[in-house]
């Protein structure tokens, strides 16, 4: 798909990542970029269009899927991380706020942009998932799981919306420099470096899109007799 001229939506679009989709799109002549956040005024992008979304509410979910109905490319990208042991005594809070966010905000804003989808010829979905979908470092366990759920959730989606001809890619990144993974010490991917190569799988109607050396060596690993979710 040729992103010139398209009318995407991102989601998470004032900092970080989603920030850096919204100034690629606009740069690469997508024809209006949506930027949600939940207070849009903290979106500060020229040339974008800010929009109040909240993905854990579904009236907010409804409202932006009323005001956005030329949407034809909807990125996934908002999301929360957490760091606890699955053994704390908040863990169940600390899941269920994952999920709420990773998992069910993701099947919140498809299932209200897969008609829009499906006005515009389809279109795409992407869906900003993790390497940390196959593996679970300790502390990680409630972001881990959420992601893995929203792997199997994408793989879903793929399935039910091939019909409309919708193209739905999850993108496995490892770490990316953003706030969010400041404090950890690993080799990092920029923003930038995301962005492209989720263009690029756009660009070639590609389903799934590693980004870098890690997210490419985890999933060769899942087909050995040492997977490294096995060895953490």
């Amino acid at each position: 798909m040729d992103i010139r001229g398209k009318v995407v939506l991102v989601t998470g679009a004032n900092r970080g990542l989603g920030k850096a989709f919204v100034s690629a799109l606009l740069a690469a002549g997508a024809a209006k970029v949506y930027a949600g956040a939940r207070d849009a005024g903290s979106v500060d992008i020229p040339g974008s269009t800010p929009i109040a979304l909240d993905i854990t509410d579904p009236a907010s979910v409804q409202r932006a899927a009323e005001q956005c109905g030329d949407v034809s490319v909807l990125i996934n990208n908002a999301g929360v991380l957490k760091y606890g042991s699955l053994l704390a005594e908040d863990s169940v809070d600390n899941l269920q706020q994952h999920f709420e966010v990773n998992t069910l905000g993701t099947l919140r804003m498809s299932r209200a942009f897969a008609p829009i989808l499906a006005r515009q010829g389809g279109g795409a979905l992407i869906n900003i998932l993790s390497v940390l979908s196959w593996l679970s470092p300790p502390g990680s366990g409630g972001y881990s799981s959420s992601k893995s759920a929203q792997w199997g959730l994408t793989n879903g989606l793929r399935g039910e919306l091939r019909g409309q001809n919708t193209l739905v890619i999850g993108v496995h990144p490892a770490y990316i420099d953003t706030d969010m993974v400041a404090d950890v010490q690993a080799p990092k991917s920029t923003p930038a470096e995301v962005v492209a190569v989720t263009l690029q799988a756009l660009s070639e109607d590609r389903q799934e899109a590693l980004v870098s050396d890690t997210a490419h060596g985890v999933k060769v690993s899942l087909s050995t007799a040492s997977p490294v979710y096995l060895t953490l």
